[in-house]
């Protein structure tokens, strides 16, 4: 029996990461509450409203997918729901599918929630691998949304293939290599090399700034490159025994115990304020992140990014949208759902902001918008994500995967590189946590 002594901290705990998680693919648009179309699907003009419910910036707003297919059908009305932050957005969201109301006609899903809506809220969403060739998608991706009995919950959004992004104006005031192919041989196959040129890079760095934007992205980026993470084939928590969590840890912990990172909180204001004011010159690169830099760093930064490859091959984020059962509009809605996550229509989100698509038909096509290539320095953006995306590793996620990631990241690893605890102690802070959140 837990003591009040337990509860407290679980509180605390909580408290903290409810301050501090952070959200894949969070973008800057304000968050909207509208209940969903469950509540009903009309509107004044005669037409069928059908909501979409997302977290951060998915792409399809800015990319004029919703406005194209409102004029390829003119008795539809879109409206995207936004919550900022995955914290935020899933729970809510778990809540609306539980009751069987309220819920979008589309809700996403990150990755990081996905084995959670297929074990636990399968059920809550209607069977899309009834409606689409499954083939279109990468395999892995199909897996990661199919429940134990075929039924597929989510059709694959983007993935998240890995490099490194680097201000290659800085790198020369370092006194470092710039030339994106060499920098890449010289940390190829390891991430610890890449922490070796951080601390070469503190030797001369430009005044006021850092190697790294923070140990937790150091974090993220080396785990996501491992085939075992939290959960093992069998569905068991591994995540203190996991070979992988270690490898992340060790290298996370170089970059929180050195001088090399701005110590941000990646999503955060001040996060968002770094890419403007040039604090650190890397940060660890899923392709969804390329238009969230471009976007922060705003006209300074045209021109000063570059891309190189990641040390390893790496998948960062990812997501699905999935039709509630609870939709009231589910034809309608399985067919926007269809229409969007289409290769042609994942291209367009990928011109837009480089969304790497989960469907190989559109790697061929995949055309960069011409002021992101300008952005990043004409680096040949497609070639690099689609080299790693051939290559990264099964992974197995998890019912808890990201409560369990976000304890090590959001509570562990800032407890190391903000508040000057030692690796050990934040390793226990966040296996406090990790015991809590398992029931344990």
């Amino acid at each position: 029996m837990r003591t009040s002594t337990r509860r407290s901290r679980r509180l605390s705990a909580l408290a903290v990461a409810a301050a501090l998680t952070t959200g894949l693919l969070a973008g800057c648009a304000e968050d909207s509450d509208d209940p969903g179309s469950n509540e009903g699907g009309g509107n004044s003009e005669g037409k069928t409203t059908l909501t979409v419910g997302t977290f951060g910036v998915f792409g399809y707003k800015q990319a004029g997918l919703y406005d194209e297919y409102m004029k390829l059908n003119p008795d539809i009305k879109i409206k995207e729901n936004v919550t900022t932050r995955t914290d935020v957005y899933w729970p809510k969201t778990l809540t609306r599918l539980q009751a069987g109301s309220g819920t979008d006609d589309i809700q996403a899903i990150e990755v990081g929630n996905v084995t959670e809506a297929v074990q636990t809220q399968g059920d809550k969403f209607v069977d899309l691998g009834k409606e689409v060739d499954k083939s279109q998608w990468l395999d892995w991706k199909n897996a990661q949304a199919t429940t134990a009995d075929g039924k597929l919950i989510g059709l694959g959004t983007d993935i998240g293939p890995m490099a490194i992004c680097y201000r290659k104006d800085l790198f020369q005031k370092a006194g470092l290599e710039t030339d994106r192919a060499k920098l890449a041989e010289q940390w190829k196959g390891d991430w610890s090399k890449y922490v070796d040129l951080g601390k070469q890079y503190m030797e001369k760095a430009p005044k006021g700034t850092k190697f790294v934007d923070s140990a937790s992205s150091v974090y993220n980026a080396v785990l996501n490159g491992e085939s075992e993470r939290y959960y093992d084939k069998g569905g068991d928590v591994v995540w203190d025994k996991s070979s992988g969590v270690k490898n992340a840890w060790d290298v996370a912990m170089e970059v929180a115990t050195s001088n090399m990172s701005a110590k941000l909180k990646q999503f955060d204001k001040p996060w968002d304020q770094g890419y403007a004011n040039g604090t650190f010159a890397t940060v660890a690169c899923p392709a969804w992140m390329i238009g969230y830099i471009q976007e922060k760093s705003g006209d300074s930064g045209k021109g000063k990014w570059d891309v190189a490859a990641a040390p390893t091959a790496s998948n960062w984020g990812g997501s699905f949208i999935g039709v509630p059962t609870a939709s009231k509009n589910q034809k309608e809605a399985v067919a926007l759902a269809k229409w969007l996550t289409a290769p042609e229509q994942q291209a367009k989100v990928f011109a837009k902001q480089a969304s790497f698509p989960s469907t190989p038909s559109a790697y061929s096509s995949l055309k960069p918008a011409a002021e992101t290539q300008a952005f990043f320095s004409s680096a040949p953006i497609t070639d690099i994500f689609s080299a790693s995306a051939e290559t990264i590793p099964t992974q197995i996620f998890g019912v808890k995967d990201q409560p369990i990631n976000t304890a090590l990241t959001d509570i562990g690893i800032l407890q190391v590189e903000q508040k000057g605890a030692s690796p050990d102690e934040g390793w226990d802070a966040a296996s406090e946590e990790i015991k809590d959140v398992l029931g344990q």
